[in-house]
């Protein structure tokens, strides 16, 4: 068995005890602390969704019903927030135990000063980038609109229609000081692979950065930071644009 194969097998349950999962455990002190951290995520969860209903519920949710119009400009339902917050718990915690952190002077320099200092942010991206791919591009989670809306919530914001293509991964991520993030891959209609992350920060209106292979754009969005990172010659630009127009606030 190979890490990547360790990883999605405890990811998909972290009480896996066969064979060739405590063999990889015994071999590397880090897959064992990842097995740890995976099962108090879990019970973390258990303990969140131990959420008293309130005897009213049903007759609220009646009323909702009967009330559509009103209730276009009311905050999710309870229910949805429930979700949206186990979902946050698990990515902020899944973000503690990322096997692929900035470093920690790298992380310190972007939040510093981040509004007035493009490379720190943009730096931060990329590494975050490099570090992630050999994962997050070879996985293909199929998400739906509903999905990344679900997980982007907890940022107050949502996407108003589909994306510019096909998205493969969708989950939080940890982008050191800033916080929790939210990190995505997107196949575009045009065959070109991007990934954006989502980090509540505040900078200028466009900022640019890039490597010699990547280019980062970043646009500002409500209180959040829309992060696009694609292969030089791509439509990073066009790309980051339409993920903009499609952002909208729901607080």
């Amino acid at each position: 068995m190979d890490e990547l194969e360790f990883r999605r097998r405890i990811l998909g349950n972290p009480q896996d005890d066969s064979p060739d999962v405590l063999e990889m455990r015994k071999a590397s002190p880090s897959n064992e602390k990842l097995v740890r951290e995976l099962e108090q995520l879990d019970a973390m969860i258990d303990e969140t969704l131990r959420v008293d209903i309130p005897e009213d519920l049903a007759d609220k949710i009646i009323f909702k019903q009967s009330s559509e119009l009103e209730r276009e400009n009311r905050k999710p339902k309870f229910h949805m927030s429930i979700a949206a917050s186990v979902a946050f718990v698990f990515g902020i915690v899944l973000g503690q135990f990322n096997w692929s952190e900035a470093p920690a002077n790298i992380a310190q320099q972007a939040t510093s000063n981040v509004a007035k200092s493009i490379n720190s942010l943009g730096q931060v991206a990329l590494k975050h980038y490099y570090d992630e791919s050999p994962f997050t591009n070879v996985a293909d989670e199929k998400a739906t609109l509903k999905q990344v809306n679900l997980k982007l919530s907890p940022f107050g914001q949502q996407f108003k229609n589909g994306f510019p293509g096909r998205i493969t991964y969708v989950n939080h991520c940890n982008f050191g000081e800033l916080g929790p993030g939210l990190h995505v891959v997107m196949q575009t209609d045009q065959g070109e692979s991007m990934t954006f992350f989502v980090v509540k920060t505040i900078g200028e209106n466009t900022e640019r950065f890039s490597d010699d292979k990547m280019n980062v754009i970043m646009k500002q969005s409500d209180d959040n930071r829309l992060i696009v990172v694609g292969q030089k010659g791509s439509e990073v630009e066009e790309v980051a644009e339409k993920l903009k127009q499609n952002l909208y606030s729901i607080i």
